[in-house]
């Protein structure tokens, strides 16, 4: 292994390349990619890298991106593409038909304001737009679980009982630009912790049909089909978890990371880069006397209903933070945690939308208001800019 100073744009970038030689034995790598900030120095590092067996295609739009990486995947090759905000957007047919196509593609996605108006900074809005497509979801917190992210999302996709792609999502700026210290494994250690690909549905040999008409009765198979996969996931994850630390000395978070939760009775609930503020602010509450934890959501496809409702049971109250917003309704990510928890004030605060800094005094608010609520309200946006 070696450490390097790495942006997460780049430590994706560098993994991808490692996934992608590591298949040469196989049907090599390859995929499509387009530009679009903040995301662009990811691909083009990787248009930069060298690859025995395949190549990287530069389209004229993100919907060819997809689109490559489907024929890449289904010709049995490793696939990879990264996208953002518009991007996802206008590449959302093709996200939808590689899930149903049970195609093991891995994307990097830079979490970006949609628009317009055009805003190029952080927001969840845009994968989480995507949520329903089929794809696993995770959520990253800092650069070196990008590039652990990437590697075991392939180990992840690529298993026979999963067969689902992957989004590998980062904050945009907050980590896409931001250099930090990330440790690499080398080409071998990558090389036996994946495998080859060896996708049974592959074409070639004999002509076959993709993507052809589904009867009702059908297309109720396929659905059941990929909900029973994605309901693997989490034991899949778990094997994988053990396998990561066993070649590379270091344990991938669980699907939801605790923070001094064991006698927690107010709890910050939050993805990305918002769980490493809220720790510290959960840390400034402990020395007030103040009983404060955090769970960080790190992967939200398959929701981790299971882990969510173990840590929040019996918890007075719990705070969801949500970098998006559901207009007419509230924080995404809100939605969903709050019917894991009766029982407890759950409050939600929308804040750091279209990119503005969540800073650990924003939080020590949201924590006042919290504490002295006597019972939830409307979900509440909270200006940071």
């Amino acid at each position: 292994m070696t450490v390097e100073l790495l942006s997460a744009n780049h430590a994706a970038a560098r993994a991808a390349a490692l996934a992608g030689r590591a298949n040469r034995a196989g049907r090599g790598f390859g995929g499509g990619v387009y530009p679009i900030t903040p995301q662009t120095e990811c691909i083009e590092l990787l248009c930069r890298q060298e690859f025995e067996k395949g190549e990287i295609v530069r389209v004229e739009s993100e919907h060819s991106a997809m689109a490559v990486c489907m024929g890449v995947s289904l010709g049995g090759a490793r696939a990879f593409t990264a996208s953002s905000s518009n991007g996802l957007a206008y590449m959302a047919e093709n996200v939808v038909s590689a899930a149903l196509y049970r195609l093991p593609i891995v994307m990097m996605a830079v979490n970006r304001t949609l628009g317009p108006p055009w805003n190029i900074w952080v927001d969840h809005g845009d994968t989480l737009m995507l949520r329903d497509a089929g794809w696993i979801q995770f959520y990253c917190e800092d650069n070196q679980e990008v590039a652990d992210t990437i590697l075991l999302a392939y180990r992840l996709a690529e298993d026979a009982r999963v067969l689902l792609p992957v989004m590998v999502c980062q904050d945009a700026f907050v980590l896409s630009h931001t250099m930090m210290l990330t440790d690499l494994p080398s080409q071998e250690e990558v090389d036996a912790f994946l495998p080859p690909l060896e996708l049974p549905h592959a074409v070639g040999g004999k002509p076959v049909t993709v993507g052809g008409l589904d009867f009702p009765h059908e297309t109720e198979v396929h659905r059941r089909e990929h909900h029973e996969a994605m309901l693997r996931v989490p034991a899949v994850y778990g094997e994988i978890q053990d396998e990561f630390e066993r070649r590379f000395g270091r344990r991938p978070a669980d699907r939801v990371e605790a923070y001094r939760m064991d006698d927690a009775e107010a709890v910050f609930v939050s993805m990305g880069t918002t769980a490493s503020t809220a720790k510290a602010v959960v840390d400034a509450a402990r020395e007030r006397g103040v009983k404060a934890g955090s769970l960080r959501v790190r992967m939200f496809r398959p929701f981790p209903e299971d882990l969510l409702a173990t840590w929040l049971r019996g918890r007075e109250r719990v705070a969801v933070l949500d970098r998006d917003l559901c207009p007419g309704l509230g924080g995404v990510l809100w939605s969903e945690v709050r019917g894991v928890c009766p029982g407890s004030l759950v409050q939600n605060y929308m804040l750091g939308l279209g990119g503005g800094d969540i800073r650990p005094e924003h939080l020590e608010q949201v924590l006042d208001d919290l504490l002295a609520r006597a019972a939830a309200g409307e979900p509440r946006i909270v200006e940071v800019g």
